[in-house]
């Protein structure tokens, strides 16, 4: 049997005050994520006929409006989410939480693109799609900087590892 303790010295060479920076920013993006999240979400929600009428063209569509509404209530569980994930310290549970929004605001900017080249062309789309792209490049960075290193996550050894 192999006596040698493994090596968890790859552990130790981590900057705790790199770490705790890292952590910080990503806090920052979850809470401004979050709280435009909960506006957007509550204007979403809450939004008159008479504004998405002006939106329209001066057309009224009932389905695009509750449509609106249900999306405005995902943003306001999303931005919920993000808040309380703050306050987590599994390096993997954050990691997932950076990979899905990375792929969901990805595939938002994608859909918009799409969008603006098929349907109407307006300055309200390629706004969503630059601030889409800046979330999902934003979440991507922390999720895949640093060669998928920059979240740290810390195991304990078990039994396998000590073998």
């Amino acid at each position: 049997p192999n006596c040698q303790a493994p090596n968890y010295s790859h552990a130790l060479n981590s900057n705790p005050q790199t770490m705790t920076a890292v952590r910080q920013r990503l806090d920052l993006l979850f809470a401004i994520d979050s709280s435009v999240s909960l506006a957007f979400g509550t204007v979403s929600l809450l939004a008159p006929h008479g504004i998405l009428t002006k939106i329209g063209g001066g057309n009224y569509n009932h389905n695009v409006h509750e449509i609106l509404r249900l999306y405005g209530c995902l943003r306001l569980a999303c931005g919920w989410i993000l808040w309380n994930v703050r306050a987590v310290d599994d390096g993997k549970f954050r990691r997932s939480v950076c990979e899905a929004l990375f792929l969901c605001y990805v595939l938002q900017a994608l859909a918009v693109l799409r969008a603006q080249f098929t349907d109407r062309h307006t300055w309200l789309n390629w706004g969503a799609i630059l601030i889409l792209i800046a979330l999902g490049v934003s979440y991507g960075s922390f999720r895949f900087g640093k060669g998928g290193n920059l979240i740290k996550i810390y195991e304990l050894p078990t039994a396998s590892t000590l073998q």
